[in-house]
């Protein structure tokens, strides 16, 4: 079996227009909600292997905050620009190239992106976490989903069961 952990970036900053989409840092709201997650990740035994990062400047300051809550963790971390605004099916063929040698991959991204990969994959789980996360999938949210697979390239729709999706709110 694998694990697929994904998260949205931490909320972003409007507060420079000058800046392209891909340079936007985090707000102070999105500073907050980061650690938060990470502590979630580290408190509950989660230790992604390796790290799939979107190259954008909210998703690279997103991960940091989160690692630097994982302490006893060093995964390994590629920066893949495909993230950034990446389409569904984009996100999928990045999963499917993944090394069979690690279990566990945290991918920090976008919406719409990985709310839609999200809901594709999971077939199963508790009824009341797969409707709120089909119903909003907010910055910093995570998506922990066990694929039924022994093999990265077989992952399919469907092949997914959420074991848990957690909000910032839920962890304040």
């Amino acid at each position: 079996m694998k694990s697929l952990y994904l998260l949205r970036h931490a909320k972003s900053s409007w507060a420079d227009s000058s800046l392209a989409d891909h340079d936007r840092p985090l707000s102070r709201r999105g500073r907050r909600a980061a650690p938060l997650m990470g502590a979630y990740l580290r408190d509950g035994g989660h230790r992604p292997e390796l790290v799939l990062c979107s190259t954008s400047a909210r998703t690279r300051e997103t991960l940091e905050a989160v690692i630097a809550e994982l302490v006893d963790v060093e995964p390994e971390i590629d920066w893949a620009h495909d993230i950034y605004l990446g389409a569904p099916n984009r996100l999928l063929k990045l999963v499917r190239a993944l090394p069979d040698r690690v279990d566990s991959v945290l991918m920090v991204g976008h919406n719409p992106g990985t709310a839609i990969l999200a809901n594709a994959l999971c077939a199963d789980g508790e009824e009341a976490e797969l409707r709120l996360m089909r119903t909003k999938f907010p910055t910093a949210g995570l998506a922990i989903i066990d694929l039924e697979v022994d093999r990265w390239e077989k992952v399919h729709i469907d092949c997914g069961r959420l074991r848990a999706f957690v909000r910032p709110r839920d962890l304040e």
